[in-house]
């Protein structure tokens, strides 16, 4: 159908082309004809002035009749015709298209119309389909019940999902809320571990941030070769007033001190828009925000300033946050929460440490306001068991400031007899002289409260708490995302279209909006501080007087170093002590770490190589085994413990020695002592030295000939020396294993146990066998034990042969011990003897030749560690002591620990009163002057 169609078409379209070119043909033939005569006649006027014989005329003869053939027409004759022929030209080629277009359209509307009569009747259609408003309901309804399924089958999938999990695994609900309390206990335990490496980070980049400071002034310094004079900035009323007040918040901690110095406390139940109250008079979102959840955690000190920019700025620290930008304000905000959470330590939920901020921007009204956590009534299962009792304390204790400004705030939304903050702003301020009262979301109480009695909320007629002022204001939409400008806007069209106006003038425009509200606080709080600032200051001058009489009483020659200035006074002495350990002479380092190691490895020397080598057949062979196997496994790790215990005892020693100097300060023992103990825990020796000292000492233990007479001296008082103190700690377990000796008995009045007789009885008999044997082995044969007990028995005396074997120990090693000291006296004079024969000398000198081997790796040893000490551990001791100071300065409470006493409080004390004293009598001087 298709094809006939477009065959039909076409070939309709080719007559249509045909007819349309002939009539253009025509057409263009008569106009032609018309233009020609026009141009031969002329103008009208002309016709009748020409003769018949002229030019136009004879154009004409040749024009018109061909047959007298052609002549060269004129100049403007050919012009004329060449025009003629362009525009003949254009009007055939318009007329073919539009013909042929013409015709086209007209042939296909025709069999359009044959095709749509073709087609079966639909009418029927339009009366089972709704029309107009029928048709829009009833697609609604379709849209609504497909958002109902949808919601319906994403809550089945949920469920489902739930439920298979808690199959899956097989968990109970017993079981499930057990694994539950662990995973949220293992979460706050991760979250604890978080918040300190946050903590410790940003005292890290804090501390980077003030050496960068100080490198940067440093080369300033270095570059212009000048002595810079910082420049006195001055500074505003604010700001000085804040610095007075964040000064007292340091030293107030406790609350032991009455500061009655003006400020605006912002108090409210929570959730009632107190915070938002806040942000709309510093004009910028500040502070974090959570549904439901407590996010005031601690109080924060907002003082709003005027000035060009508006931006933010922490009290501790540089960074100014620029209010207008989206991504300064999300980081404030988040810089908020992080020293919230991080204020709040030991399981609490709030804390008392003060969050101090500056706002300044244009238009801000100047005022020092103090955010507190709002007023609960109810505690959640994750807060600490004292929260609401800590909340009320902290909330009293600002609004018990006689001069502290009381911002009440009240939720609006609800019922007025479900506020807790009211009664306690009227145990505080029962008369209302330094109240302002603000009733936050009014549009919200607009739509559910009767205007009358929002009227008599705003008269002061609904509580019986009393307010210098009543205000209502809208803080937002509900809607995290809008700005404070959107806000303000929809406050101020609220209230021109709200009822409250427009009904009797429920409330007065002054009333109204954030604006006002700031406008009259900032007007309060400076009357407030102008008529109390003077008494203020009058007291801390007669405090500051009696704290500098108290130490003129108890500390006459000392000077009032405060805790920071003594703490750097005992850290330059403490590197001192670290400079002098650098200084000690090679022969003192020489000495300690020789006794040092020997005293760690004498136990080793004897137990496993000297007594097992004397028991075997070859004594040199037994000996270079164990040798080796020392120093390829425990010697270097031994040597390099040994080696760190002698530079930790030459640092306490010389610490020690500075506490006899004349000028020695007790003050500084405690802080000195856990500076050292702490940077000793942390230090450790270098892991490769363990490798140098292997090489080392393997190598020394090769050499097995004695090569002077000098060395072989020495060899034989090193023997004699270790066997007589081993000699004198045996004899020591002998006389605890069988008691006093008879003399000791008779003086001293002691007896004899029943062990220590047996013991004496067995010594008796094992006496007998190395008399018989001076040479006897280590351990006693069963003949010899056998034979013993049967002594024994006929002395009515029953042991068993590991009493035997226990007493027979230390009765051998000393009989040992007392033979190497003989052997040792008889090898002093045979070193000659010795160089000659060799390992067959008659004498036997083993065990002087095993003693100079140790000896020496105990030289070379010592030397290598000493070296290693000077070059490296003391400069990586000073580093970590270095370390442990600078941690300990930024720590409060650990520098509050170390260094405490009287003294040091009564100075701490007087240093800030002093401080607060001199900045209220600049900022009265600076006030008088505005005035």
């Amino acid at each position: 159908m298709l094809r006939i169609y477009q065959h039909t078409s076409r070939r309709t379209a080719r007559k249509a082309v045909v007819y349309a070119t002939t009539k253009v043909a025509c057409c263009n033939h008569s106009t032609l004809c018309a233009i020609t005569s026009h141009a031969r006649r002329g103008p009208p006027h002309e016709q009748r002035q020409q003769p018949r014989n002229g030019p136009h005329h004879e154009e004409f003869l040749l024009a018109g009749n061909p047959a007298r053939g052609w002549q060269m027409p004129p100049p403007s004759r050919g012009y004329g015709m060449l025009v003629v022929r362009i525009l003949r030209g254009a009007l055939k080629l318009r007329y073919l298209v539009l013909g042929g277009a013409i015709g086209g359209g007209v042939s296909l509307s025709k069999k359009y119309e044959d095709w749509k009569d073709g087609l079966p009747d639909m009418k029927w259609l339009e009366d089972a389909m709704p029309q107009g408003e029928r048709w829009n309901a009833f697609s609604r309804n379709i849209m609504e019940v497909g958002g109902l399924v949808k919601n319906a089958i994403d809550i089945a999938k949920e469920d489902l999902k739930a439920k298979t999990t808690v199959a899956a695994l097989g968990i109970t609900t017993d079981e499930s809320r057990k694994k539950y309390e662990k995973l949220q206990s293992q979460v706050e335990t991760l979250q604890t571990e978080i918040m300190n490496v946050q903590i410790k980070y940003q005292k890290e980049l804090e501390k980077m941030e003030k050496e960068n400071r100080d490198l940067r002034q440093q080369f300033l310094i270095l570059k212009t070769n000048k002595k810079t004079s910082a420049k006195k900035i001055k500074k505003s009323l604010i700001d000085m007033y804040s610095e007075v007040l964040d000064e007292l918040s340091g030293y107030d901690t406790g609350y032991t001190m009455a500061d009655h110095l003006p400020r605006v406390v912002v108090v409210g139940d929570q959730s009632s828009g107190k915070t938002s109250v806040l942000e709309s008079i510093a004009k910028a979102r500040i502070f974090p925000r959570g549904s439901g959840e407590m996010m005031t955690r601690a109080p924060v000190k907002v003082t709003l300033a005027e000035g060009p920019y508006h931006v933010a700025q922490f009290r501790d620290s540089d960074r100014e946050y620029d209010l207008t930008k989206e991504s300064d304000l999300a980081d404030l905000r988040k810089e908020v929460e992080f020293r919230m959470r991080a204020s709040v330590r030991g399981g609490k939920t709030v804390s008392n440490e003060v969050i101090s901020m500056t706002v300044k921007g244009p238009g801000l009204q100047r005022m020092v306001l103090v955010d507190l956590p709002g007023i609960i009534s109810t505690m959640t299962v994750d807060m600490a068991s004292d929260t609401k009792d800590s909340i009320h304390q902290m909330t009293k204790h600002y609004m018990s400031n006689p001069n502290a400004i009381i911002l009440c705030i009240q939720d609006g939304s609800v019922d007025a007899e479900r506020s807790n903050v009211t009664d306690l702003v009227m145990q505080c301020d029962p008369l209302g002289r330094r109240t302002i009262f603000v009733l936050t979301k009014v549009d919200l109480a607009e739509e559910l409260a009767d205007p009358d009695r929002i009227r008599k909320i705003l008269s002061g007629k609904l509580f019986p708490m009393k307010a210098l002022g009543y205000y209502a204001v809208v803080t937002g939409r509900g809607r995290k995302d809008d700005s404070i400008d959107a806000i303000r806007q929809y406050e101020e069209d609220f209230f021109k279209n709200s009822k409250l106006f427009h009904r009797r003038g429920v409330i007065m425009p002054h009333q109204v909006t954030s604006r006002n509200l700031s406008l009259a606080v900032s007007d309060r709080f400076w009357k407030m501080v102008r008529e109390t600032i003077e008494q203020q200051a009058d007291a801390f001058k007669a405090t500051r007087f009696n704290l500098e009489t108290e130490w003129k009483n108890n500390f006459p020659r000392l000077r009032e170093s405060g805790r920071d200035e003594l703490f750097d006074k005992a850290k330059g002495e403490i590197l001192d002590e670290v400079v002098t350990l650098s200084q000690i002479s090679a022969k003192k380092w020489d000495d300690a770490l020789n006794a040092k190691l020997w005293e760690k490895l004498s136990n080793y020397v004897f137990e496993n190589i000297y007594l097992p080598a004397a028991q075997s057949d070859s004594f040199n062979t037994m000996v270079d085994i164990k040798l080796r196997q020392w120093a390829e496994q425990a010697l270097p790790a031994k040597s390099v413990e040994a080696g760190w215990e002698a530079l930790q005892l030459e640092f306490i020693s010389l610490m020690e020695r500075s506490k006899k100097s004349q000028d020695h300060d007790g003050i500084f023992d405690q802080l000195k002592g856990a500076v050292v103990d702490e940077a000793i825990r942390r230090h450790s020796w270098e892991d490769k030295a363990i490798d140098m000292l292997r090489v080392i000492q393997l190598n020394t233990l090769e050499d097995r000939f004695v090569h002077t007479k000098s060395e072989w001296d020495s060899a034989v008082k090193f023997l004699e020396t270790s066997v007589n103190a081993k000699l004198v700690q045996t004899e020591e377990t002998l006389a605890q294993m069988f008691g006093p000796g008879q003399m000791r008995r008779l003086t001293h009045w002691q007896y004899l146990t029943q062990d220590q007789q047996k013991r004496r009885y067995v010594k008796g008999e094992l006496d007998k066998i190395l008399k018989t044997d001076s040479k006897h082995l280590p351990t006693l044969s069963y003949d010899e034990l056998t034979t013993v007990r049967k002594n024994l028995q006929r002395d009515n005396v029953d042991v068993d042969t590991d009493y035997i074997r226990q007493t027979w120990f230390p009765v051998y090693r000393k009989h040992f011990l007392q033979q190497a000291l003989q052997r040792a006296k008889d090898c002093r004079k045979a070193y000659y003897l010795y160089t000659q024969q060799g390992a067959e000398c008659e004498i036997s000198c083993s065990d002087v030749v095993l003693f100079w081997r140790i000896q020496q790796v105990i030289k070379i040893t010592g030397n290598a560690l000493r070296q290693q000490v000077i070059n490296r551990e003391a400069r990586r001791l000073d580093k970590e002591i270095k370390a442990v100071l600078d941690e300990f300065s930024d720590d409060e409470e650990k520098k509050a620990h170390l260094l405490t006493g009287k003294r040091v409080l009564l100075a701490e004390e007087l240093i800030k009163v002093r401080m607060i004293q001199e900045k209220l009598e600049e900022f009265i001087n600076s006030l008088n002057q505005e005035k």
